[in-house]
Parts: structure tokens; C-alpha cells; sequence
């Protein structure tokens, strides 16, 4: 008898399904809300401040009429994620789902704002490689770790360092900085110059056309 497996089984389920694009493509829903759909993946330490970026690009990208939406870590740990450890195959599954999510996202014609450690290399890898070529940009919030303990109101850094919270990215966990991020943020800038920053990339990426009167 021949021993079933999961991958075998997901094998064969994956050979019974057809991507099936839809009638509405992705530049047309794009073109309807006047930009080009893509994702934004904010990437560094704990403290960082990749949450607060994300949150005022939003809120920037809201008021000028751009349609957007933000994937923040700890939000989808509370359901999206929920049953995923901290392991590196949990962050890994973590990191898959999220730019799962943020790919159907982008399919819908929106500017899609992921904030999420994602500390390998390889997981940020895996992330880029759902989305098509322009679409994705590893926008990488470079904050020294010291700065990152002094902003920590959690206590998060002190509770690692005496190893209450295993695997922490930074303390007991490694990151690995992006080797060519389409972005790279100083992050003891203010985060309204981070924002204008990455403003003018999309723009020059023509991922914000200038609207016509």
C-alpha cells in the first residue's frame, strides 16, 4: 500500500486547480482608483518604527486620494496568524501568509503597506517573489538597536535580554539586513520625512501618477 504523505497530497490537490483570472484585471482596477497597485514591505527591529511609518503613509496616501491598506504584524497575529509560533518555520508561515494576503490585495488595484519584521533574508525573499516585477518594494527601516531599546515601552528588549521572551529578533534571534532594499530609512529621521521619502520613490516608480485637473 502506498504510503500517503501531506506533500503528495498537496501535490495532487495542486495539480486539480487552475488560476483563473479574473475578467477585471489588476491594471484596470488600478487605473480606477488612479495609481499602480503594489506593496510596500517595511522591514527592521522591533522598535523600529515600521508600525508608525506604515500607519502615517496610510493615513497620507488616505487623504490624497489613493486607495491603501496596512498589514501590520501584531494585527494579524491576533487572528490571520494566530496558531503560528515564533520559531523560524512559524515566522516563515507568518511571513507567507501576510504577502499571501497583501498579493490579493495588490490584485485588487491597492497600495498595500506591510509592516512585519520578517528578519531572514530568505523569508523577505519568498515574499517578493508572489508579486510581479515593480510591484514590490523592500523598503528597509534601518534603526540602530539601542534606539530601538530606548523607544521599547513594552519592556520587550529588558524581558528578552533576561530571556522571558525566547526567540527575539535582535536579542536571542538574528536579523539579517536587506542587501539591496529598494528603500533603506534612516529611522531616527522624524516619520514625516521617512514618509516624503518613500512618497517620491512610488512616484518616481510612476506608482503615484500626477493627477490631471
Amino acid at each position: 500500500m502506498r504510503r500517503t504523505t501531506a506533500s503528495v497530497l498537496k501535490g495532487e490537490r495542486d495539480r486539480n486547480l487552475l488560476w483563473q483570472d479574473t475578467a477585471v484585471s489588476k491594471r484596470h482596477r488600478a487605473e480606477a482608483k488612479g495609481q499602480k497597485a503594489c506593496c510596500i514591505w517595511l522591514t527592521g527591529l522591533s522598535g523600529a518604527g515600521k508600525t508608525t511609518i506604515a500607519n502615517l503613509l496610510d493615513q497620507r496616501l488616505h487623504l490624497s486620494g489613493r486607495h491603501s491598506y496596512v498589514l501590520d504584524g501584531d494585527r494579524c497575529r491576533t487572528g490571520l496568524c494566530r496558531d503560528l509560533d515564533f520559531t523560524e518555520s512559524g515566522r516563515l508561515e507568518n511571513v507567507r501568509r501576510i504577502s499571501e494576503v497583501a498579493k490579493l490585495m495588490v490584485d485588487a488595484g491597492l497600495i498595500v503597506i506591510v509592516s512585519l519584521i520578517s528578519p531572514l533574508i530568505s523569508q523577505r525573499a519568498l515574499a517578493r517573489s508572489n508579486f510581479d516585477p515593480g510591484e514590490f518594494f523592500e523598503a528597509f527601516v534601518n534603526t540602530p538597536l539601542s534606539v530601538c531599546e530606548g523607544r521599547d515601552a513594552k519592556g520587550l528588549y529588558a524581558k528578552a535580554r533576561q530571556g522571558i521572551i525566547p526567540e527575539f529578533t535582535g536579542v536571542s534571534s538574528p536579523y539579517e539586513q536587506p542587501l539591496n532594499p529598494e528603500i533603506e530609512l534612516d529611522g531616527r529621521m522624524s516619520p514625516d520625512e521617512l514618509v516624503a521619502i518613500i512618497r517620491q520613490t512610488l512616484g518616481v516608480a510612476a506608482a503615484l501618477p500626477r493627477r490631471t485637473a
